[in-house]
């Protein structure tokens, strides 16, 4: 019996640290082949593909305003640092034969196209894997928050929040290894017990719009691609 798929088009909200490869920081090319292949299998199923990556591997904010930066500066340096993984992903993509645009929320023509909803849909609608970098556009807000705009602004059926861990769990798994994993759970759950699975006004933003967020295993084989035909992966976040 041919297995049917449960979703059309997703977006995929990688951390800046699925570039990074075993130093933890800085962009590995190989890594970024890896997540090349990985979103080639899914784009392989006809199911239209957008990326949001945060910055973690370059630039983490709150370091620098534990020692006094402005909030607003260091935001900005990350979401300039978003484009930097962006591009990187993109080269990676492309080489792997995906054809790829990268779209910024922050305007440089030079490396990157304006953010234009209507033309990034198009893309979608042409098989194009679209990237959106520079996060919002707006300090104070996280990649995560960006993920869940961009999510929704493009149609998208299911926000994917890919990890390290095969889902949520109410403690850390490594260094709680009788934590209990969560096969799914409700918005206001996840709020209220804290359970980090995105900030909480990414969470309230799909809630707010009944976007479910899948958090999964990227790295776990067969995992993202398992998970476009509706099987029990991760944890399912939904009302």
């Amino acid at each position: 019996m041919e297995k049917t798929l449960k979703y059309k088009r997703v977006l995929i909200k990688l951390s800046g640290e699925a570039l990074a490869g075993a130093q933890g920081f800085g962009i590995d090319p190989l890594q970024a082949e890896a997540l090349a292949v990985t979103i080639g299998e899914v784009r392989s199923l006809e199911i239209d593909v957008a990326l949001v990556i945060g910055a973690g591997n370059l630039w983490r904010g709150r370091s620098g305003i534990q020692r006094g930066m402005d909030r607003a500066t260091a935001d900005y340096m990350g979401m300039l640092a978003t484009v930097m993984n962006a591009m990187a992903l993109m080269d990676a993509m492309e080489r792997s034969g995906l054809v790829v645009r990268v779209q910024s929320a922050l305007q440089m023509q030079a490396v990157a196209e304006p953010y234009i909803r209507r033309r990034a849909i198009r893309h979608l609608e042409k098989g194009r894997v679209v990237i959106f970098g520079g996060g919002t556009g707006n300090p104070y807000f996280s990649t995560d928050t960006a993920a869940a705009l961009r999510a929704m602004e493009i149609g998208a059926d299911v926000l994917i929040k890919a990890t390290k861990v095969d889902g949520v769990y109410d403690a850390d798994p490594i260094k709680h290894p009788d934590a209990t994993r969560f096969e799914h759970l409700t918005y206001i759950e996840t709020i209220n017990r804290r359970l980090q699975v995105m900030d909480s006004t990414a969470i309230s933003l799909c809630m707010d719009n009944n976007l479910p967020i899948l958090v999964l295993n990227l790295w776990e084989e067969g995992t993202l691609v398992n998970a476009m035909y509706g099987e029990k992966v991760g944890t399912l976040v939904t009302a």
